[in-house]
């Protein structure tokens, strides 16, 4: 793996495997780390594999304030963008970025086509939420009368949300950094986007019901756990404590391997965060697809189909999802090029 520092901004791109073009989204926060982001590059590198591209996994992260960000984005894209011309490194949006931000850089047509609206909202925040929901749906043979726990209600924790909501489910819990709150009977999606839309994360605290800890969310039972935040979440107390009876990852790399040993243990299938949330990936790479209905199928059949190939591994499914994506891998690196393994907290 490595560590591109940029020089006219407090920002790097991390490339995973060595090879001729490598992908992934640009992330803006004042406090992410290269450990983060190297971590990131590799999920990036699964879960292109599994897709069947082969291109490179990579990672780039801007440090900076939302006072900052606006001039750091510029500094970023005018850096970097000799290397996406040249074909090296290929971005798109990721936390803390929109589409907006990166609009100046090369490739705007596919971007373009992939940042129209659907439900109200971008269409790669759609079909990520949308992949999400279907690898769930796959998991337990249907969503309809399903209970669901989101950490997260940003964009797409709401998509997933929706989804999931359209197909039959209850979001019966919910958090963001302010708190979490649940409910039996669960809330009504249209309404929480719409009070998102106007309080933000701080949502929770307008919704009626108990305000508790941000971490109670993984206490709350239900039948799907959907991550939603940074990495390494789901750690070995939580994998003991969750009564959940599957995981499916909005965010990536919410596992740590003791959590995922852990959930394995307690037969409870840890969906791989980089089949659950490809749908964008999908999109981008989807080159066949011409219009958002192609595109939503598109997404829908292969996260369908990884997940019921991964589930049929023996050692679960999100071990049996890096061995898809590492055969893959095979097929175009050398053998002294392959990543040891997943990326995993």
């Amino acid at each position: 793996m490595r560590t591109l520092r940029l020089k006219t901004v407090d920002a790097y791109v991390c490339f995973d495997i060595d090879c001729p073009t490598s992908v992934g989204g640009t992330r803006l926060a004042p406090d992410v780390s290269e450990r983060e982001t190297r971590l990131l590059a590799r999920a990036m590198t699964y879960k292109l594999a599994v897709l069947g591209v082969n291109f490179g996994g990579a990672k780039a992260a801007i440090r900076a304030t939302a006072a900052e960000r606006n001039d750091a984005v510029k500094r970023y894209c005018d850096e970097i963008r000799p290397l996406v011309e040249a074909g090296t490194f290929l971005t798109g949006t990721d936390l803390g970025t929109t589409a907006e931000d990166l609009v100046s850089l090369p490739g705007g047509d596919r971007a373009g086509f992939m940042h129209g609206s659907h439900h109200g909202m971008p269409l790669d925040v759609f079909i990520t939420g949308l992949g999400v929901a279907v690898a769930a749906e796959a998991a337990l043979g249907g969503l309809d009368g399903r209970s669901v726990a989101l950490e997260g209600f940003g964009k797409v924790g709401g998509a997933t949300a929706l989804e999931m909501s359209r197909r039959g489910a209850r979001i019966v819990g919910f958090s963001t950094i302010y708190g979490s709150v649940n409910r039996a009977q669960g809330f009504d999606v249209e309404q929480l986007l719409d009070l998102r839309s106007r309080r933000g994360d701080r949502l929770v605290e307008h919704v009626r019901a108990s305000l508790k800890p941000a971490a109670d969310l993984y206490t709350v039972k239900a039948d799907v756990l959907v991550p939603g935040a940074r990495i390494g979440v789901i750690d070995e107390p939580r994998a003991a404590g969750l009564s959940v009876r599957v995981v499916a990852p909005a965010a990536n790399v919410p596992y740590t391997a003791a959590g995922l040993a852990i959930l394995r243990n307690r037969g409870i299938p840890a969906l791989a965060d980089f089949v659950c949330n490809s749908g964008a990936t999908i999109g981008y790479e989807g080159s066949a697809a011409t219009t958002v209905a192609q595109t939503i199928a598109a997404v829908e059949h292969k996260v369908r189909e990884l997940v019921r190939m991964s589930l049929a591994y023996g050692e679960g499914p999100f071990a049996g999802a890096a061995r898809l994506a590492e055969s893959h891998l095979r097929t175009w690196l050398r053998p002294d090029q392959m990543p040891d393994g997943p990326a995993l907290a």
